[in-house]
């Protein structure tokens, strides 16, 4: 299944992975610039923490409009399920800042 890719800054520690995981259930925000052009309900969030793929969230919901409050550039807003689904074994992706689309080709088989 489709997606993309966003890596967890290291500022935000361990715990920013594992609550997206291993916490209740509920709704998670992630944020891209601009507006996805291959980006639907029902592809993944996949992330990377230390340049290691730990698991997906599968997308609930696009918001299109919203405003980097920093930049004041367009952005949208990334809405996913959680707990997601963690990978029993990370493997290694390279992290990244921003986002890049992902065919999630090889998800749970490396």
């Amino acid at each position: 299944m489709s997606g993309i890719t966003k890596t967890i800054p290291q500022k935000d520690g361990i715990e920013a992975v594992e609550a997206l995981y291993d916490g209740p259930v509920g709704e998670f925000e992630f944020h891209m610039a601009g507006k996805p052009s291959r980006l639907n309900v029902g592809d993944y969030v996949y992330t990377i923490w230390q340049d290691m793929l730990v698991g997906r969230c599968q997308i609930t919901r696009i918001e299109f409009g919203a405003v980097n409050p920093k930049s004041g550039k367009p952005r949208s807003l990334i809405f996913v399920n959680t707990p997601g689904e963690k990978l029993e074994k990370p493997y290694a992706q390279k992290g990244h800042r921003g986002t890049r689309y992902y065919d999630g080709e090889d998800w749970g088989k490396v």
